[in-house]
């Protein structure tokens, strides 16, 4: 069958939104800049084991996410013990992350780069899931990874003073693709040192959400059946929810 037929749904369900899904999980099963194909699809899986952590469970009820806590993640991948640790602490207890403990984790085999990859497929499979399990749907089977080397490539026009990790500062050509005009959102210009996130993210946000091209309109919802206030307050919902800081 399928990924992401919705078949048997009870519910009408617009196509681009599978389209999207089984598009980002091809691009989740590929090499991607910093991590192979089969390093990625460990993440997604690590991703979904967060959530039946129980050393994650402790550690966010404690009162620091540098308390001393006994024991280790449970695991379902062979990814080195520190990307292990990333990947829950995204999934569980974002809100405590902080810029100290990123530089403290950075090294010539975890890069930035490797870092925002990770948010990266995180996030996509995070999103994903939630939309099935929101409708009641069993979670998709993860794609069997493809072979190949990351690309390792490195955008132009950086900068590091706005936040935890570099940014785009201006768009080369090869880059122009990524957002409209020379002004975009820090949250997505967050993702920039790899490009190909921010096209990931393009993609998922333009079903899941709204189109790039339509976000700066604040009273357009493009041909959603909810306004742009709905919208909007559905997300806020959303994001206090999960402690985003934005």
């Amino acid at each position: 069958m399928e990924a992401f037929s919705y078949s048997n749904s009870p519910y009408p369900i617009r196509s681009d939104l599978p389209d999207a899904f089984r598009h980002a999980w091809r691009k989740i099963s590929e090499p991607g800049t910093w991590w192979t194909g089969a390093a990625r699809v460990a993440i997604a899986q690590e991703s979904r084991q967060a959530l039946d952590c129980g050393f994650c469970r402790a550690r966010k009820a404690a009162l620091s996410p540098n308390a001393p806590i006994e024991g280790w993640h449970t695991t379902c991948t062979r990814l080195d013990d520190k990307i292990v640790d990333v990947v829950h602490r995204l999934v569980t207890d974002p809100a405590r992350l902080s810029e100290q403990w990123l530089a403290e984790i950075i090294d010539e085999h975890f890069t930035y780069g490797h870092y925002v990859e990770t948010v990266s497929v995180v996030v996509t499979v995070m999103s994903i899931d939630y939309f099935n399990k929101a409708l009641g749907f069993d979670l998709e089977p993860l794609p069997e990874p493809s072979p190949g080397q990351p690309s390792r490539y490195e955008p132009s026009n950086l900068e590091t003073k706005t936040a935890w990790v570099p940014m785009i500062a201006k768009l080369a050509e090869a880059e122009e693709d990524l957002w409209p005009g020379s002004q975009i959102t820090n949250v997505i210009r967050a993702l920039s040192l790899v490009p190909d996130a921010v096209r990931l993210l393009k993609s998922l946000s333009a079903a899941q959400y709204l189109p790039m091209s339509v976000i700066p309109d604040p009273v357009s919802s493009g041909d959603r059946a909810l306004d742009r206030a709905q919208i909007e307050f559905v997300a806020a919902k959303v994001s206090a929810y999960n402690d985003c800081f934005y």
